[in-house]
């Protein structure tokens, strides 16, 4: 997302305020971010605060100082990768699906041929209103992307739908509209993460430390290239990426026969999932109780889903490993015939399960060693989808 520009639309809604975080997250990953206020946002949030966060001028009127002959709105259109209007008011929504061009925002949108990306925040019965609605609709059909809003309590008290959605989904679903053409544009992409769990009874399980981290990293590297993202998941603590297609499973089975259907279109898999080797033979109805003496339980080996999906897509694997690292990589890299492994040590204190950072070495088909530093675990897997694309040519 370095480079990446994003307009960033305020309007008056008593949600402007949460249009601060947004900028900063935005900013966060890399993306430039100019904002442009409507005179009713600044009476909710000072434009100072944005122009201090970003060190970048904010553009509240359609004749605003700047460059000698340049014209704020045209000249703001033409710089930016992309329109985020956040929070969308009613008022805004009915003005830009119009086509009026009486305020900054609205113009800046007119003379923009970039993609619109679109949070409503209003009360419950103005985005319930046939009007709303219709405005909402009219600017889906010209290929706006709109997110939200959500449900729950309304600056009026009052409990439904119209509340700007969280941070965290509009940040996603903007850098899935940034990276639109990027290298895996128009190419599915598979990813597998977490730990499978096994169950011996309705409480218990046969489970690992695995957190999902790592494999929710590559879908959210995949998706912010242009990919179209199928994320294969185990159970984890962690919120689905927006912008890409969530399968939830929780056995190593039931992560087989999602991915096998999953891969039968795709370009490459990436296995980040951390599947169990084995399971019990019998899994009891009823919770076992504490007895005296041992519990002895009874296991059979699970199948093995990297090795037995094959086909005409890059296949990519983990090895999460206590020693030998590279030669036990290499072992499972040709047992296997994989394209690439990204191999890491468990006993790091510094990485691996839980952790947010992780040391990864990957090594290829041919031979080649590529050994990480200690990285951040989205920036170990950028390293990995880099060369997942040169695979793919």
């Amino acid at each position: 997302m370095n480079g990446k520009r994003v307009l960033l639309g305020v309007t008056g809604s008593i949600a402007a305020y949460k249009a601060v975080e947004l900028a900063r997250e935005l900013s966060r990953r890399g993306v430039v971010v100019d904002v442009v206020m409507t005179e009713a946002a600044t009476k909710f949030v000072c434009p100072l605060t944005f122009e201090a966060l970003l060190g970048r001028p904010v553009t509240t009127g359609l004749f605003d100082g700047g460059p000698v002959g340049a014209i704020p709105h045209i000249s703001l259109a033409g710089a930016v990768d992309a329109v985020l209007v956040a929070p969308a008011s009613a008022d805004a929504i009915a003005r830009i699906a119009h086509g009026l061009a009486d305020d900054i925002l609205c113009c800046t949108v007119l003379a923009c041929t970039r993609p619109l990306i679109v949070a409503p925040a209003m009360d419950e019965d103005m985005y319930a209103n046939a009007a709303t609605q219709a405005n909402i609709a009219v600017l889906k059909q010209r290929g706006a992307v709109v997110v939200g809003p959500a449900s729950g309590v309304l600056a009026s008290g009052r409990t439904g739908a119209g509340r700007m959605s969280n941070t965290h989904d509009i940040v996603e679903h903007t850098l899935k509209v940034l990276g639109r053409q990027g290298d895996l544009a128009g190419r599915k992409i598979v990813v597998t993460a977490g730990g499978t769990q096994e169950p011996i009874d309705p409480v218990r399980c046969i489970a690992n430390r695995s957190s999902g981290k790592m494999g929710y990293a590559l879908a959210e590297a995949c998706r912010d290239r242009g990919a179209d993202v199928v994320l294969v998941s185990a159970p984890t603590s962690l919120r689905p990426p927006a912008g890409v297609e969530f399968v939830q499973v929780l056995t190593a089975q039931e992560m087989y026969e999602a991915t096998k259907t999953a891969v039968r279109d795709t370009a490459a898999l990436i296995m980040a999932a951390a599947v169990a080797d084995y399971r019990p033979t019998q899994t009891a109805d009823e919770k076992i109780k504490k007895g005296p003496g041992t519990l002895v339980l009874s296991l059979e080996r699970t199948i093995d889903i990297l090795g037995s999906l094959r086909g005409d897509f890059v296949r990519v694997g983990f090895a999460a490993e206590s020693n030998d690292l590279e030669e036990h990589a290499r072992h499972k890299l040709e047992e296997k015939e994989l394209d690439l492994i990204a191999a890491n040590d468990i006993t790091s204190g510094d990485s691996g399960f839980g952790s947010d950072d992780n040391r990864v070495t990957i090594i290829d088909r041919k031979g080649s060693v590529e050994r990480l530093p200690l990285l951040s675990k989205r920036d170990v897997a950028d390293h990995i989808v880099n060369r997942v694309v040169k695979l793919l040519g």
